[in-house]
């Protein structure tokens, strides 16, 4: 075996587990390495050491990215992320954004959110709630068809810079468009500033063996040439299968692969399981987004890790993939096959892991990431050497029930015997091709047992022998009983609702007076309120119920639990509301409360000597004005009978204080009329009626 092979051996038996080893092999050509060349396979040993970013984390979607051509985005299954700026304008009071959700054509959006609130759009894109957003943003999308369509009101607002070329062809993309309010209105509308967008979504079509009639055993108008067939899914063997032939992943061709064992992938992966809450769901199901230039090692390590692949080069050079499932080994080795074995029970408390602590996405939640239930008993044996837990984390699981099966599976390969062997290269060549091997030495432990390979498989051609390391298992590998092993998982916080700044408590609202220069009297509304908190201020509002005049305002300052209007017109009856101020937003007003504006509340005294004489078709009043100050006229009332309550005002007289008035009212009627004279002063207060007595009309 020559160096560089050598070489490559050795390195890849020093990185990762199983799922992490084999997809290095693809990528870095390990089993077809002697094949192709030296020059080929130290090029792929050179790329391990070129710095790649890290596949972002779920959290880092979180905001919209504004920076000089990010590399493109690529979403597969359904996640929650920002987006890239490509455009950012305001005009006439008005900013468009234009954001680029994936760099490649998506199945939907499936939920709009502004600064992590789920919005509701109409179906011209106008977001409807909650409300306090009004009809002010608006949110169109494109899914990233082949031939899009520009923004129209990105063309029409900016036909110099944004035109119908700019259709963003095979971006799935949004455009948001947020209105200037007015500056009293601007923390209600947008209590956050600015929107800040980010969407869920169904991310990329997937090319699905299965359903292609040209495949082996497939039934279906797919073809793997034909984008436009592809359809959505969340299976992770599609979602492998496709960044494997992708520029950003493995820059493979579909004609690479062999299909019936993606095929049979993608079927163990839809296989429905059963959680705890006696509902089923796909085996294997996720989602992942990440960038064009992040690290595609990486990138596929997640995906084979969350649905339990095995990525591999098959002897006739195709790509295949071992499943998530326990497979019978087809490869038997004896004690007389094997030259060399070492076998680790693995019973150092150090190295024994009480507990595995599993993180996941949960879909349910807005996609938050999450703890899942403690796996295992981490206080079940007390001793301080004792590996308490493990963290398993993986941001393609998105489901509480995977997430504990792959605890479940992390804790026993942690926990596992260890095996190194090396054997006959005739008996043992298809341990290169298999992911189960079965081995039967019983004085060594190991009667009929079944190893899962986690190593390298090192072949020295010179010498005719096989070497690899791996875990005993057992044929329940898989197995997983929801009721019992998923444990619960936490409670799901739900968001307190933004209440707002609160209502105004016991607003009530009183007409007041005070003497003003000339040493008369004026009213004015006086508020009172029940106090909440020193950082709220309030504002009375007030109007004439005639709509004689604008409404006017008046502000408290903050602390206080009252507040007057201005100056009111004497005798005016008005409206008045109340509401709250607080970190530059509002509440709503209270319930309007009427009153009539009194400036003067002191009735003056009655008039004396009144009477009153008949005559042709008039009758005439004759009394003394009261010796009052604030005297101002006097009302004059008929009636067919001698009851106040129920007669008519004929007419108001104004005369001076202590003076003889008289007033004749014409027009009436013969009959026989009852009179009554009632003082009033300048805000019409008015003192008790006095009987003028009964006159004949003729």
């Amino acid at each position: 075996m020559g160096i560089i092979e050598t070489f490559v051996l050795s390195v890849i038996a020093t990185i990762g587990t199983t799922s992490v080893l084999v997809s290095n092999i693809l990528y870095l050509g390990l089993y077809a390495g002697i094949g192709l060349g030296a020059s080929y396979l130290a090029g792929q040993v050179s790329r391990l050491f070129v710095q790649k970013p890290s596949v972002p984390k779920p959290e880092d979607g979180s905001f919209n990215l504004k920076q000089n051509v990010p590399s493109l985005p690529i979403v597969y299954g359904t996640v929650k992320k920002g987006s890239d700026y490509v455009f950012l304008e305001e005009k006439s009071g008005t900013a468009y954004h234009i954001l680029v959700w994936c760099g490649r054509r998506i199945n939907n959006f499936t939920q709009h959110y502004l600064h992590d609130e789920k919005v509701t759009v109409n179906g011209s894109g106008v977001v409807t709630s909650p409300s306090h957003f009004g009809s002010n943003v608006t949110i169109l999308s494109r899914r990233g068809l082949n031939a899009e369509t520009a923004y129209a009101p990105v063309v029409s607002a900016f036909p110099t810079i944004w035109s119908n070329n700019h259709r963003g062809d095979g971006l799935a993309s949004v455009m948001m468009s947020c209105r200037t309010v007015s500056q009293n209105d601007y923390l209600d509308v947008y209590p956050s500033q600015m929107p800040e967008h980010s969407a869920a979504g169904e991310g990329a079509l997937l090319y699905d063996p299965r359903k292609d009639s040209t495949q082996a055993g497939g039934s279906g108008s797919h073809r793997y040439d034909n984008p436009n067939t592809w359809e959505f899914s969340r299976n992770l063997a599609l979602i492998r299968l496709d960044h494997l032939t992708k520029p950003y992943g493995g820059k493979l061709s579909y004609a690479d692969m062999y299909m019936p064992d993606w095929m049979n992938a993608a079927d163990v992966c839809d296989e429905l399981v059963t959680n705890r809450s006696s509902a089923t769901e796909p085996r294997y199901h996720g989602g992942i987004w990440f960038r064009a230039n992040n690290d595609a090692t990486e990138v596929g390590r997640n995906i084979d890790e969350a649905a339990e692949l095995v990525v591999y080069e098959r002897p006739d050079g195709l790509i295949g993939v071992h499943a998530g499932e326990y497979v019978a080994p087809t490869v038997r080795l004896t004690q007389s096959d094997i030259f060399a074995i070492s076998v680790d029970k693995n019973r150092r408390k150090a190295a024994t892991v009480l507990a595995v602590r599993g993180r996941y996405v949960n879909r349910s939640n807005d996609y938050v990431t999450e703890d899942a239930a403690l796996y295992g008993d981490p206080y079940g044996i007390v001793d301080d050497d004792s590996e308490r837990t493990r963290t398993f984390d993986n941001i393609c699981i998105q489901s509480h029930n995977h997430c504990q099966r792959k605890q479940k599976l992390t804790y026993t390969r942690a926990n596992a015997r260890r095996v190194q062997i090396t054997a006959d290269y005739r008996a043992a060549k298809g341990v290169t091709y298999s992911r189960f091997v079965r081995v039967h030495w019983p004085s060594r432990g190991l009667a009929e047992a079944i190893i899962e390979i986690t190593s390298g498989v090192t072949r020295d051609l010179r010498n005719m022998r096989i070497s690899f390391a791996g875990i005993l298992v057992s044929s329940s590998l898989y197995d997983f009983n929801a009721a019992t092993e998923e444990g619960e998982p936490g409670a799901v916080i739900e968001p307190a609702p933004d209440s707002g700044v609160p209502i105004p408590v016991n607003f009530s609202v009183s007409i007041e007076t005070e003497v003003v220069s000339g040493g008369s009297t004026a009213a004015y509304g006086l508020a009172t309120w029940d106090f909440v908190d020193d950082s709220l201020i309030y504002e009375l509002e007030w109007e004439p119920t005639d709509g004689s005049e604008p409404a006017r305002s008046a502000f408290s300052t903050a602390g206080q639990i009252e507040v007057r209007s201005s100056y009111l017109a004497d005798g005016k009856e008005y409206k008045f509301r109340l509401r709250a101020w607080g970190g530059g937003s509002k509440s709503a007003f209270t319930a309007y409360q009427t009153l009539t504006a009194t400036a003067d509340p002191v009735a003056p005294g009655p008039v004396t000597g009144a009477s009153l004489t008949g005559g042709a078709g008039e009758a005439e009043f004759d009394w003394m004005a009261p010796n009052s100050a604030n005297y101002f006229a006097s009302r004059l009332y008929l009636n067919t009978v001698n009851d106040f309550a129920t007669a008519t005002l004929v007419a108001t007289e104004y005369g001076a204080a202590a003076a003889n008035d008289a007033r004749t009212v014409t027009g009436l009627s013969a009959g026989t009329y009852y009179g009554f004279i009632e003082a009033i002063n300048s805000s019409g207060v008015a003192a008790t009626e006095v009987a003028a007595g009964s006159a004949i009309v003729t």
